[in-house]
This record gives C-alpha cells, sequence and structure tokens, in this order.
C-alpha cells in the first residue's frame, strides 16, 4: 500500500530523481522559465519553492542548505542577490505552471514553469480607478481624493519648474538691450 506517499517519482531512481530535480532547478533559476513535461513542472514547483523561501535569510547556514540541494554556486549567488530580492514580501507562490498542450512525438502535456516576478507580460499592472457618476462608497471618494491630490502637485511642481526655467533664461528682449 503506498498511503501518504504524495510526491510523483517521475518513473525514477531516488538518486536519478534528485540529480534531475537539482539539474531542473538550476536551470529554472538561472533562465526565469523552462519548458518541460506537466508532471516534472509540477514536482519541481514542490521541489524549488521551499528553496526559495529558505533565501529570503541571507545567512550561512541558509547558504549551506540550499548549495546542498543544488550544487552549483552560480545558481546559489543568482538566488540570494537576485530572486531573493524580487520575492522578499511574497508569501509563497513564486512559480507558475502554465499548460501548453501535447508533444507531438509522444504526446506528453508539455508545460513551462516560470518564475512568477520575472515575467513582465503576467505583470499585474494597477487597476485605473473606476469613475462613476454617483458613488456612496467611502472607500472611492478616498482614492479620488489620494489621485486628485497627487494631479494637484505633480501640476505644482510643473508649474514651479516652468517659472524656474523662465527665470534662468534671460528673453531675447532682455539680450538685446544689453548689448
Amino acid at each position: 500500500m503506498r498511503h501518504n506517499k504524495k510526491f510523483n517519482h517521475l518513473s525514477r531512481t531516488a538518486s536519478h530523481r534528485a540529480a534531475l530535480l537539482a539539474n531542473m532547478s538550476v536551470s529554472l533559476i538561472m533562465h526565469k522559465r523552462i519548458t518541460t513535461t506537466l508532471a516534472k513542472a509540477k514536482a519541481l514547483k514542490k521541489y524549488v519553492e521551499p528553496l526559495i523561501t529558505r533565501c529570503k535569510d541571507d545567512t550561512t547556514n541558509s547558504r549551506r542548505v540550499v548549495f546542498r540541494y543544488l550544487q552549483n554556486k552560480y545558481a546559489v549567488t543568482e538566488l540570494f542577490t537576485v530572486v531573493a530580492p524580487a520575492v522578499g514580501d511574497r508569501p509563497g507562490g513564486y512559480t507558475r505552471v502554465i499548460k501548453l498542450g501535447l508533444r507531438k512525438g509522444d504526446a506528453a502535456p508539455i508545460a513551462f514553469i516560470e518564475l512568477v516576478d520575472f515575467d513582465k507580460n503576467m505583470a499585474k499592472e494597477e487597476k485605473a480607478v473606476k469613475k462613476t457618476r454617483r458613488s456612496r462608497r467611502s472607500g472611492a471618494k478616498k482614492e479620488t481624493a489620494e489621485t486628485d491630490t497627487a494631479k494637484a502637485e505633480e501640476q505644482a511642481g510643473e508649474a514651479k519648474a516652468e517659472t524656474e526655467a523662465k527665470t534662468e533664461e534671460p528673453s531675447a528682449a532682455e539680450e538685446e538691450t544689453k548689448e
């Protein structure tokens, strides 16, 4: 019976599976996105996310623990210097698996796995404030008031910059009178 044995063995021995996941993790960290089968992508997600969580705390012990799994010092350096600051405020969910369809040769389901904060196309943009004619919500009034004050400050800054530019550059009429 296989009660409580939850991870996918991927039809490999333990050492082969560990090497496969370590190499795929290194590729994912270095390239930020890799394409593989769906089963391997799901297994990789469970393997690499705890490592990314570990890299949020940049200590010698954390680096040693991560190196024990990855066995690649360049990937560990990339993980702690580039990836960790990008995901520092995210409470998990560092990777995304997107299905691509079936592989032509053997009809295996293919997917790509990527680091969430490094995909520019999928990045969430700030939503525009929805303007309605009538709104009784106090939150909507606060948001519009904040945007209005921000716009007013921006316009004041532009006007100030224009007046400074005018005072710095003497007009053509003033230059003729000096000559």
